[in-house]
């Protein structure tokens, strides 16, 4: 049993359809033959012995052991194919056709016989939603829904048509239930204020009153799904607008019937928001469901919907159980991250977390040891592919597919599957594909850190904005007047104002608090305060741009005239990359009556024009560096980048006659050092 077991999947792209072994080759089927046509759908048997698929041209039914065609239906334009429960028959749907006189109906529903691929009976059915019969689990009887009307069928004898029916006036949706006494639940929505219901009939006896029946409101359309052993039932109603404007989804409510009609209740959830799955184990007898608003809640049932555990709130909107019942996964798939939490049943406990983004399909396989998701068109049109993961964590295969539509693994029944052992099983050696994948994704992932603005992305970071055991600048320094260190044991911070030991450094604060702003950067201000006031030094500022006006003497006079002109006009320093002061900025006052005599750092709290001249130019020379740097790193520039480069010549041209200005005579007793931090 366990030699023969394989995990074969299935896949259809734009491009293709295929068939793929299991582990751990994970190569093509050889026996199959690809289709040159664009196939429109495929669907397995639910033993996984059959495969079937459709193109234009018609059906061709594949043994799915092998890849060996059985069977070809000459059929054009099917839309939808699907197996009886045992893969007696075939069911083909296709878009209904209207004749020219509207008096033939066109049959777009057909039923053929795998063994002499001959059709037995055709339907007219309008509708692609729920548009196949529904079977009992052993062929016995199938049923369907024409209007308001339930009709049921013996598949062992197709020529008799319908053998019994059941008219319910209101009648949206039937499902029927597993087991060997299957019950059909019906739903009728609201209508003129009358409330929804739903009955359960028993089909052997569907002539006869429902054993059971549950009335309520604010339901629009009903989700059923039976427990396995056809013996209950969970009912998710759903509206279709929210009257109380909290959800977007409307209103959704969760109750629990039995199809005996001895116990039926609502289930009472603990938090506000829509539910968004529900879900019964394989052993009949618990379920669980997601609920509330985002991080929506995971809480598992028992029969009589009392609480075995809550899982917490995450974001969360899938939950499923294996099929063996061992493992349960709790998801958030769509608009959600793709993060995914496996449990074990027994323990409760979380076994592991895979990251699935992007993920629109996700199914477990039939030994319950895999887990299988997809990336499918047109949900998503990029990064479509398929991966198989284990149930411990490891990525074991991927196959990345252009345009992928469809993906699933081969059904397998559960007792053809080798059984889940005690402790969980041992994750094998992935294959080449998901190792390249793996060790791709680590070389490309980035790691996370500090934000940094474009301007300063790919540039090393300014030493003083390090740390000391980074190879930054120490974060002490001599005080203003140039002695030695405060020894108040104060750390440094750069820009703000320094603490000589005897509260000068609150005394500047407290100034600051009273309008005399201290800028990081600047020179302090002297001991009469003229470094700041309320307005003075704005006024004084003002004063002094209409001084070098007077100023006639020769070259000096043009070059500072210059400067104050182009800083006025340019409203100050624009290029980026302000580090790059000098360690110590010369400012001085030139004496003679036709010199222009430059603003007063101490008196203004800002440097002289010259200087301030010099240091745009630098900024500008280190622009122009970085722009010839990401030249011989091959990157691309602008026109803009281009021209500014192209600038360099002159540029240093200025900022040596600028420097020459300012290293001619000085007076010692107007020279102001200002220690760059």
């Amino acid at each position: 049993m366990t030699s023969q077991f394989s995990l074969q999947y299935a896949f259809r792209s734009q491009k293709q359809l295929g068939l793929v072994g299991g582990s751990p080759s994970y190569e093509p089927m050889e026996g199959f033959q690809k289709p040159e046509a664009t196939s429109r759908t495929y669907v397995y048997s639910l033993d996984g012995k059959l495969f079937a698929y459709a193109v234009p041209a018609g059906v061709f039914i594949i043994n799915a052991e092998d890849g060996s065609l059985l069977r070809e239906i000459p059929l054009p334009n099917v839309i939808e194919l699907g197996f009886s429960p045992k893969a007696t028959f075939l069911s083909t749907w296709e878009r209904p056709v209207r004749s020219e006189d509207n008096s033939i109906q066109h049959k777009n529903l057909r039923i053929f016989s795998i063994e002499t691929g001959e059709e037995v009976y055709s339907l007219t059915q309008k509708s692609q939603e729920n548009w196949n019969l529904q079977y009992t689990s052993s062929e016995s009887h199938a049923v369907r829904l024409t209007g308001s009307e339930i009709q049921v069928f013996n598949p062992s004898d197709w020529a008799k048509g319908v053998i019994d029916k059941l008219k319910v006036e209101g009648c949206t949706s039937i499902t029927l239930g597993p087991g060997l006494n299957p019950h059909i639940a019906v739903f009728v929505a609201e209508k003129k204020g009358a409330p929804a219901l739903i009955r359960i009939y028993g089909l052997l006896t569907l002539g006869s009153p429902p054993t059971t029946q549950k009335s309520f409101f604010k339901s629009d359309r009903v989700q059923i799904k039976w427990n396995a052993l056809g013996t209950q039932v969970l009912i998710l109603t759903q509206t279709e607008v929210d009257k109380t404007n909290k959800s977007y989804y409307g209103e959704t409510g969760l109750y629990l019937l039995s199809a005996a009609g001895n116990f039926d209740c609502r289930v009472t959830l603990d938090k506000d928001g829509p539910i968004s799955d529900f879900a019964w184990s394989p052993n009949s007898k618990e379920f669980g469901v997601v609920y509330g608003y985002m991080p929506a809640k995971a809480v598992l049932f028992d029969q009589r919907v009392r609480t075995l555990h809550d899982f917490g709130s995450g974001p969360i909107n899938v939950i499923s159980f294996s099929p063996q019942g061992r493992l349960i996964l709790l998801a958030g798939f769509g608009n959600l991250a793709g993060k995914v939490d496996l449990y074990d049943r027994r323990s409760l406990t979380r076994i592991c977390t895979i990251d699935a983004p992007n993920t629109s399909w996700c199914e477990w396989s039939p030994d319950g040891r895999y887990l299988f998701t997809a990336t499918l068109s047109p949900r998503l049109r990029v990064d479509n592919g398929i991966k198989i993961w284990h149930c411990t964590g490891p990525l074991i295969h991927v196959q990345m597919i252009d345009e992928l539509y469809q993906a699933s693994f081969r059904p397998i029944p559960i007792e053809d599957c080798p059984p889940f052992t005690q402790g969980l099983p041992m994750a094998p050696e992935p294959s080449p594909a998901a190792k390249e994948h793996t060790s791709a994704k680590a070389m490309t992932a980035k790691p996370a850190g500090a934000y940094r603005p474009p301007g300063a992305r790919g540039l090393a970071a300014p030493s003083v904005y390090k740390r000391e055991d980074e190879g930054g600048a120490p974060q002490r320094r001599s005080n203003v007047n140039g002695g030695g260190g405060s020894g108040s044991g104060q750390k440094y911070v750069p820009g703000a104002p320094q603490s000589n030991g005897h509260g000068e450094g609150r005394a500047q604060r407290g100034a600051g608090r009273r309008g005399n702003h201290h800028t990081p950067g600047a020179p302090p201000a002297n001991e009469n305060g003229s470094g700041g006031g309320n307005g003075g030094g704005e006024k004084k500022k003002k004063k002094k741009k209409k001084e070098p006006k007077e100023a006639t003497n020769g070259n000096t006079a043009e070059i500072v005239d210059k400067v104050l002109n182009e800083d006025d006009a340019s409203g100050g320093p624009k290029s980026p990359g302000a580090a790059d002061i000098p360690a110590t900025t010369i400012i001085a006052t030139f004496d003679g009556s036709n010199s222009v005599p430059p603003t007063p750092a101490t008196e203004s709290g800002t440097l002289d024009p010259i200087a301030k001249k010099i240091r745009n130019l630098n900024k500008k020379i280190k622009a122009i560096e970085e722009l010839k740097d990401k030249t011989k790193r091959g990157e691309r520039l602008e026109a803009t980048q281009l021209k500014k480069i192209d600038t360099e010549a002159d540029i240093r041209q200025e900022l040596a006659a600028l420097q020459e200005l300012a290293n001619g005579p000085i007076t010692p007793s107007t020279t102001t050092y200002f220690p760059n931090p």
